[in-house]
């Protein structure tokens, strides 16, 4: 209930409060023994009653009533107010706050009027509480007043507020233990590492910076505090705490600003709680309505950026009010407010925490304990050589043989008669010269994608890095680079210079090789050898330049028309500038000019093996994607420019969860191919993708598809979608595929984590898909086999043969993977629409808790910032009450900020001694950084071994 004029705080010093006067009354005389009831009632400026509060005398401790045909209790105790002595203190508790000295402000007229008006106002409330109690009067209330049938409708108030005390008392929280000391460090209005001392400094800084004429508006209030990502909740809070010192303007001074710093810096759980629910109780009358509840989550949504719970604000608090308001009084109260924010850790039955015992805990991380500098650099030098092993064969075995190259060059040309020429420039260049045939061939392996996917299932996996496929073509590419500097720089810059100012005796014996009469540079430069070296040198330039990931990756914003040069395209149509380089590298290796004889001219030999093969895969992958007919059986558009392509599965397609496909949509370009992971399961009649608008291909991907798309009907979801019914035609589709990646190995390991970034999640789904129908396959499988092979008895006397052989060969399905935890963090709430189908469905198939999953949403502010401290309390109770997230919509408990992995992995390890565990990672490069860091580290200090993998697109 709203009240006018002023309004202040509730309690504490320098506050201030509406004029109180406080009245014990009954419906009836007491001389029955009936209990009284006490209402305390806030008389506002504009002439307008507000209850403070109604409560039974019993529970307010009273002694005396004011009701007509009231007798004194046993107890002598003073009467809630007298006109006698304004002075003395109320008993009621939310009198009791208020200071003494304010008592002197009321006049004898408006104790009077408001004597009236609380009588008139005490019948509404009897009238209400009737009709809202009548159930529990017919049930059989035992309370002394409802005896008499008599005094029906003042025992609904009576029972009302008696259930209320009662519960009061029950909600006296220990607050010593974990849960509560948990929540009593959180309710945090300002969040940061800064210390105190600091942060206010930086408030003066901010201050000083934004003031005008030594006054800050409250428009910038937000930003002087740090919280210029939540204004309306900082201004609201400026408007709270305004009100709290009876103050309404919009502009304060340095010392203002210093007091209300304090007040939401307080370390003081009560004062923090005070404030917030000063925040939501906006009139300032000791109680909160639903409205006021409504007003208040939609200002927290708004400050973490939840537009959906915005819409849905009014359905949850009606939750909150039916959770804490079971009386049905129409408000709730402080200590109310205060037993939510407690017990709602008692309310997270869901998505769980890893639980872990102090004795698996000193049994796994046994590696902690101190060890000699020796054994730890020993201990260290093993784990990075057991992580890298692969890696750094083949990279020695490459060394190996350019070096070998190299030098065998150089002292071939070391003793020919040029190097007296040409010197040490001519055997460096060749020498160069043959490090880049070597590296021109092996480029093209790591690319040769049906070859690695087929060698990933056989032996040569165990000793080879096929995951970092693409790392090591970069690493051959700036191998390359060195090379051509080395190679072309001696040539232009020594090697050609020497030879045109050599003398004539000393040019003699080279005639053979570069004609009877001495070359100009221009013409060293324009022969063959010159021209196809700086058409090749160009080529790569561009090639190299625009496959940067400043370029790729659009980083650098240039002027048009020159903004083509950037982006995925740019890199894309770049790279195939490989044909002519490749042109020109064989008509150059076969002009030279210091060999003549053609078993000498290697080139052809490096380049034989690697181009056949690349062509041939080119060639299969041609005709594979005519092949492969797929039809487009459903289109979706969901928010966050993600759009999902589900098509039929070609007979011939066979994939691993993990893997991924080539995509080309003619309509956007009839030569362009992009790599989307597949997020079906194998076992899935249907093919599907997820495609994030990233770039400008598939930008124009959704453009194409949107057209294509039918707005939303009543009863659907408000999302872009078509099917085979769809009444406009949809785009052609090519697929090529499958391909592998290091998530299709995801079953050798005993345990998965699975950490995806935004639309990284799509790799993983595809597992969670498949590790889930396997579940269900086993147990099928368990079920038929007790069915149809019952265990036989040991009374039984005889059991045929047939019978025999049959149990003992059937096969049985054994999954090696044991659990699985998905962390999934995003940074959009509608992010989670795209998998909310498969999340609801491993929550509820899976009985065996074999998967785990973890949304995390980064624009929610942390557990214990007072902006989500109402999201928080919210999203416990609605799961407790219905067992759904608020957040994600799905059964699956979602997380605020960004999720502790370090924590995760100490957790997993104590949980999993000894077991081989998976980190298979798909996002942002920085975190793969950090995953792989925490990985090499927890490898050295427990028994548990981690293996770390991220995705290459």
């Amino acid at each position: 209930m709203r009240g006018g004029g002023g309004t202040g705080t509730r309690w504490g010093s320098g506050a201030t409060t509406p004029r109180s006067l406080s009245t014990g009354s009954s419906p009836r005389g007491s001389d029955d023994g009936e209990e009284l009831v006490e209402v305390t009632l806030d008389l506002q400026e504009d002439d307008t009653i507000v209850l403070r509060s109604v409560e039974p005398a019993a529970a307010a401790a009273m002694g005396v009533g004011m009701g007509m045909g009231a007798s004194p209790a046993p107890a002598p105790a003073p009467p809630a107010r007298r006109a006698e002595h304004p002075a003395s203190r109320s008993r009621s508790p939310a009198f009791r706050r208020t200071s003494s000295h304010r008592l002197l402000q009321f006049s004898q007229e408006l104790k009077a009027e408001a004597m009236a008006r609380a009588k008139q106002f005490s019948q509404d409330l009897t009238k209400r509480f009737t009709r809202t109690h009548s159930r529990a009067h017919l049930s059989g209330d035992h309370h002394p007043a409802a005896a008499s049938s008599s005094s029906g409708p003042s025992s609904g108030i009576e029972s009302a507020l008696a259930a209320r005390a009662e519960r009061r008392k029950r909600a006296q929280l220990d607050r010593t233990k974990s849960g509560a000391q948990r929540a009593i460090r959180g309710l945090r209005f300002i969040s940061g590492s800064s210390k105190p001392s600091n942060a206010w400094m930086e408030v003066q800084a901010n201050f000083d910076r934004l003031a005008r004429d030594g006054y800050l508006s409250r428009d910038d209030f937000p930003k002087c505090i740090g919280m210029t990502e939540s204004q309306e909740f900082a201004m609201e809070l400026f408007d709270t705490l305004s009100r709290r010192r009876q103050m309404q303007v919009d502009k304060i001074n340095k010392e203002e600003l210093r007091e209300i710093w304090q007040q939401i810096t307080d370390n003081s759980f009560d004062s923090r709680l005070q404030i917030f629910f000063d925040m939501v109780d906006k009139n300032a009358d000791g109680h909160i309505t639903e409205a006021e509840v409504k007003e208040i989550i939609m200002l927290s949504a708004s400050a973490n950026k939840l537009a959906r719970l915005k819409e849905q604000a009014e359905e949850y608090a009606a939750l909150i009010m039916e959770e804490l308001d079971p009386e049905g009084l129409g408000y709730i109260e402080l200590w109310q407010l205060e037993t939510l924010l407690l017990q709602k850790d008692t309310y997270v039955n869901y998505s769980q925490a890893l639980s872990y015992t102090s004795q698996a805990l000193s049994q796994n991380l046994a590696g902690l304990r101190k060890r000699s500098p020796i054994r730890k650099i020993s201990s260290t030098l093993s784990y990075y050589l057991e992580d890298n092993w692969k890696r750094l064969w083949v990279l020695a075995l490459w060394i190996g043989i350019m070096a070998g190259l190299f030098i065998w060059k150089f002292i071939q040309y070391r003793n020919r008669y040029v190097f007296h020429v040409m010197g040490y420039c001519v055997t460096t260049a060749k020498g160069a010269g043959e490090t880049l045939k070597l590296n021109m061939a092996l480029i093209l392996l790591p690319v040769c994608r049906n070859t690695i996917t087929w060698l990933r299932n056989t032996k040569a996996a165990r000793a080879l890095p096929f995951d970092d496929n693409i790392n090591f073509h970069k690493t051959i590419a700036a191998a390359i680079v060195v090379g051509v500097i080395l190679h072309a720089g001696n040539h232009l810059v020594c090697d050609f210079p020497r030879l045109i100012n050599a003398t004539e005796d000393k040019y003699a014996p080279l005639g053979i090789y570069f004609g009877q009469h001495k070359p100009t540079y221009l013409e060293l430069v324009k022969g063959w050898e010159g021209i196809t070296g700086v058409i090749m040198v160009v080529c790569m330039l561009i090639a190299f330049t625009l496959a940067t990931r400043w370029f790729r990756r659009s980083l650098v914003k240039l002027p048009r028309p020159f903004d083509k040069l950037t982006g995925f395209n740019a890199f894309w149509y770049s790279h195939h500038l490989f044909i002519i380089v490749y042109i020109a590298l064989i008509i150059h290796g076969e002009r030279l000019y210091l060999i003549h004889e053609w078993y000498k001219k290697t080139t052809w030999m490096y380049l034989s093996v690697p181009v056949g093969l690349y062509v041939g895969e080119r060639t299969l992958r041609f005709f594979r994607s005519g092949s492969y007919s797929v039809r487009l059986l459903k289109v979706a558009i969901y928010p966050g420019n993600v759009l999902t392509l589900q098509m039929s599965k070609p007979t011939a397609f066979r994939y691993k969860s993990g893997q991924y496909m080539f995509v080309q949509c003619p309509a956007v370009s009839p030569f362009e191919w992009h790599p989307f992971s597949i997020t079906s399961a194998p076992g899935d009649d249907y093919l599907s993708i997820h495609v994030r608008q990233l770039g400008d291909w598939t930008r124009e991907l959704k453009r194409v598809f949107s057209a294509a798309c039918e707005p939303p009907v009543a009863g659907k979801s408000g999302l872009l979608r078509a099917d085979e019914n769809t009444k406009k035609a949809l785009p052609k589709l090519l697929i090529d595929g499958p391909y592998g990646s290091p998530a299709q190995d995801y079953s050798k390991y005993d345990v998965l984590l699975l950490v995806g970034l935004g639309i990284g999640a799509t790799p993983f789904i595809s597992i969670l898909k498949d590790l889930l129908n396997n579940i269900i396959k086993m147990e099928e499988e368990e079920e038929a086999s007790s069915d149809l092979y019952p265990p036989t008895s040991h009374s039984k006397a005889h059991v045929d043969l047939d019978t025999l052989m049959r149990i003992t060969s059937k096969p049985k399905r054994v999954l090696k993977t044991t659990n699985a935890y998905f962390y999934w963090v995003t940074r959009e709430q509608g992010s989670f629409d795209w998998f909310k189908g498969v999340m609801n469905e491993i929550a509820e198939l899976d009985q065996r808790n074999i998967i785990e999953m973890h949304n995390y949403l980064t624009s929610v502010y942390e557990e214990g910032d007072a902006r989500s401290a109402l999201i928080t309390m919210l999203q416990a109770l609605n799961h407790a009450k219905n067992g759904v997230d608020i957040v994600s919509g799905t059964k699956v408990r979602t997380h605020f900020a960004r999720p502790n992995f370090k924590r995760v992995l100490s957790k997993i390890a104590t949980k999993h001694p000894s077991a081989k565990i998976g980190v298979f990672y798909c996002g942002a490069p920085v975190l793969a950084q950090e995953l792989s860091k925490l990985c090499h580290d927890f490898n050295g200090k427990c028994t548990t071994k981690f293996e770390f993998h991220k995705e290459h697109f």
